[in-house]
């Protein structure tokens, strides 16, 4: 209440100084334009002698006459001769040009703001008048006294009030049962303030209980974690454990908590880790199993400036390091790939730009040109499409696809091929239905043939067979080929993996085809499986869900 009055009085003070600035300003205006009026008629009665007369009247105004070209002939409060050639002065340029000129700025000669009215006279002169804003502001200056007088009766009787109404509020509040909030009898504005009370307090309770159940579940996510979790107070003690922890540093089940980590496992490693973790520093480091890597990371727990903890999170990297090495052989392989068809394109084209090349030999040399770079973009759009699989960024959608009619398409669309290598094709089965990608699925059986027909005899058979088995669909492609030898059948499916490298050029192709079979297949939650003999030949077999791994 004392703030609201304060504030109030100020700003009403406020207010009404700037509304009695305003005012008064209007009126110094309006008695410059008399004033100028009345010695103008004086001067015309009297000539410039009036000036003299009537000098030490006016102490609030300034008089100045001025000549043409800007000398000053009379001032009331500086000798003429001491003051500078007015010219340039706003209000004397602007009553020559229109005969009559006004202007606000700082005095040189008073130091203060100043208000100008000038006046071209008959005989070219101009008379300009003058008057600061001190009259003004002193004005102002004055009322503050009585400004600070009202401040300080409002803000007394506010006093007053705010004191005895304060006391009147917090009585019955000082005299609550908070036990039982419901059961007080208070005046109506306090109910809503009773009635938060009682919330609050069964509030209080159920937050009580979710701690609880939210600390079981903290038990129940982190036993449920694949990745390992310790967590250590700041003696190096466990205070919690999961499941995974003791499973990948290879413990049996047993109470742990309250226990040294190198209880845990005394590898260097983790005694590295935990210490630098303690000493409040980030700490990574890397050990190894028989079968399995692990990435050990501990970060410290702050309370408050000082260490009071460390986490220890362990972390299986096996299978991220094998997806590494995969990745920079696939690199290797790519840019292998890539260079081959390009360096034989840019040295026949070097030749051909070169023209050392025999008019017969042209063709023969374009003809390979267009060989390599058609089978650069074969390879290209096959990386593209396994990387789209990867990241299952396949933009055509699925339907119902028959794989017995999608076999005899293939059949047809492949037969000039396989006649060209004197192989025959058979499809056979029953007409299966599965819920998949239609062009990913010709693709697939298009790549297993297109295999059948390149490592077949001469005369050999291509077999299709759709069937069905533990209810899922399938789809073998056998052949009564080479034949792939034991050691290299379980890798067939890599990309760029060849059997016999020194004859792939012979058989064509990017190396990628059996690649793109297993991406298919798995993009529809397929399994693929092969069976191989060194001179019978191999069949590949695809299994799909009928939904589709939907």
């Amino acid at each position: 209440m004392c703030l609201l009055a304060l504030v109030t009085v100020l700003l009403s003070a406020l207010f009404l100084s700037i509304v009695f600035y305003q005012q008064l300003s209007k009126d110094m205006v309006r008695e410059m334009n008399n004033g100028a009026a009345y010695i103008i008629a004086g001067i015309d009665t009297e000539g410039r002698d009036y000036l003299l007369n009537i000098e030490g009247e006016d102490k609030d105004s300034r008089i100045t006459l001025i000549n043409g070209d800007g000398k000053v002939l009379y001032d009331n409060r500086v000798p003429a001769s001491e003051m500078e050639n007015h010219s340039d002065r706003p209000e004397f340029a602007e009553a020559i040009r229109i005969g009559r000129g006004e202007a606000v700025r700082m005095s040189d000669t008073v130091g203060c703001q100043t208000y100008y009215l000038a006046v071209r006279l008959d005989d070219g002169t101009v008379l300009r008048l003058s008057s600061t804003t001190d009259s003004i502001l002193s004005a102002l200056i004055s009322s503050i006294p009585l400004i600070l007088a009202i401040t300080a009766a409002v803000l007394f009787f506010a006093l007053l009030l705010a004191r005895f109404q304060t006391k009147r509020i917090v009585f019955p509040i000082n005299t609550l049962d908070l036990e039982n909030p419901m059961e007080n009898q208070i005046y109506d504005e306090l109910s809503p303030l009773l009635s938060r009370i009682y919330q609050q307090r069964n509030h209080i309770e159920k937050q009580v209980i979710e701690l609880q159940q939210k600390q079981e579940q903290f038990v129940a996510i982190t036993g449920g974690m694949e990745e390992g979790l310790v967590v250590l107070d700041e003696r190096g003690h466990i205070l919690s454990v999961n499941q995974s922890a003791l499973r990948l540093l290879g413990l049996e089940k047993t109470d742990q908590i309250g226990k040294h980590i190198l209880n845990l496992n005394r590898s260097l490693q983790i005694q590295k880790v935990v210490e630098k973790a303690l000493r409040g520093d980030l700490a990574e480091e890397v050990f190894e199993s028989e079968h399995y890597i692990y990435q050990l990371r501990g970060n410290p727990v702050f309370e408050d400036g000082k260490i009071i903890g460390a986490v220890l999170l362990i972390l299986d990297m096996t299978e991220t390091i094998k997806a590494e090495k995969i990745r920079q052989e696939f690199s290797a392989n790519v840019s292998h790939e890539l260079k081959t068809p390009l360096t034989t394109i840019s040295g026949f084209a070097e030749l051909l730009k070169n023209g050392i090349v025999n008019q017969e030999d042209i063709s023969s040399f374009s003809e390979k040109i267009y060989e390599e770079a058609r089978h650069l973009v074969i390879l290209v759009e096959d990386i593209i499409q396994l990387s789209q699989l990867d990241e299952k960024k396949v933009s055509h959608s699925k339907e119902y696809v028959d794989l017995l009619n999608m076999s005899k398409a293939v059949k047809k669309r492949i037969y000039p091929v396989a006649q060209l290598k004197g192989v025959s094709i058979s499809v056979e089965g029953k007409s299966k239905i599965i819920f998949a990608v239609p062009q990913l699925i010709e693709e697939l059986i298009y790549n297993l043939c297109d295999n059948a027909i390149k490592y077949n005899k001469e005369k050999g058979i291509v077999f299709i067979k759709v069937g069905e088995a533990e209810e899922m669909a399938t789809l073998s492609v056998s052949d009564t080929g080479i034949g792939i030898p034991k050691e290299h059948q379980g890798r067939v499916f890599e990309r760029f993996y060849r059997v016999d490298k020194s004859h792939f050029k012979d058989t064509g192709g990017t190396g990628l085809g059996l690649s793109i079979v297993k991406h298919i297949a798995s993009y529809h939650g397929g399994e693929i499986s092969l069976e191989s003999e060194i001179g019978k030949g191999t069949s590949i077999t695809v299994s799909f869900s009928k939904n589709g791994g939907i």
